[in-house]
């Protein structure tokens, strides 16, 4: 298992595993799995109860062709849907606890999951996965091709963290939140955000910590209401954060 440093937007260095060439198999054919019992429903309903095959005798080729494509689209774009609505994830990577990142710190898009769907073809369907398996296991960072070219990899969510390393925060049953706009941030910028807080206040490096407000500030649009007190609006955002995001 290799680790893997990503540098933040904001030169914070965060350390995680790549994800095992074992739980990345484990989720593609977790993810088959549900691809076949789509089939086989879709055989069932359209061919089986519905008799669709019957008009398939009146057309032609290219007409039978344009219809089994469109029944079979869905499972052609699965992965690519599931990482853009899920954030890196498909049903088999968040059964496995795995997802995709960006090495270099920002949240992949969906020009990034669309590259990683592309490969695909090389990596997996055409060379039946060797291509990937043997990028996977050979580079530094986990990376099949289709991450290489994306700036992606795959990370394990399993690590054994402190929650002083998460931008998970200890609040109380009877906390009061003070600044609702912060839901307009996410996961990464609240990561972001944790990790530079921590590394400046360590350091006593009060010009950092006056620029993170102000760029809170500027981001979301809330107004500091601790004047003199930046390192308490920071630590109330983090708090207010965990707070809306564990009870909406």
């Amino acid at each position: 298992m290799s680790e893997l440093s990503i540098n933040t937007t904001q030169n914070v260095k965060i350390n995680f595993i790549a994800a095992s060439a074992g739980e990345r198999i484990g989720s593609y054919f977790i993810d088959l799995v549900i691809k076949i019992a789509y089939g086989i429903v879709v055989y069932l309903i359209f061919f089986n109860w519905l008799n669709l095959d019957l008009l398939f005798k009146n057309l032609d080729q290219w007409s039978v062709g344009t219809i089994l494509l469109g029944f079979y689209f869905p499972v052609m774009i699965y992965s690519l849907t599931l990482e853009s609505i899920f954030e890196g994830q498909t049903i088999g990577k968040k059964l496995n606890k795995i997802k995709v990142v960006k090495i270099d710190g920002y949240q992949a898009g969906f020009g990034d999951y669309l590259m990683r769907w592309f490969f695909r073809l090389i990596d997996i369907s055409i060379f039946n996965g060797i291509i990937a398996l043997i990028t996977v296991v050979s580079s530094k960072k986990g990376q099949r091709l289709g991450d290489m070219v994306a700036g992606t990899s795959v990370i394990t969510l399993k690590n054994k963290i402190n929650i002083s390393h998460t931008i998970l925060e200890e609040i109380e049953e009877t906390y009061v939140p003070t600044y609702p706009l912060v839901i307009k941030l996410s996961d990464n910028d609240m990561r972001i955000i944790k990790e530079t807080f921590l590394r400046a206040e360590a350091k006593n490096d009060y010009e950092i910590i006056y620029k993170l407000v102000h760029k809170i500030e500027n981001v979301t649009g809330i107004k500091n209401q601790s004047i003199g007190d930046p390192t308490g609006f920071i630590r109330t955002v983090l708090k207010d954060y965990n707070f809306y995001t564990q009870n909406m």
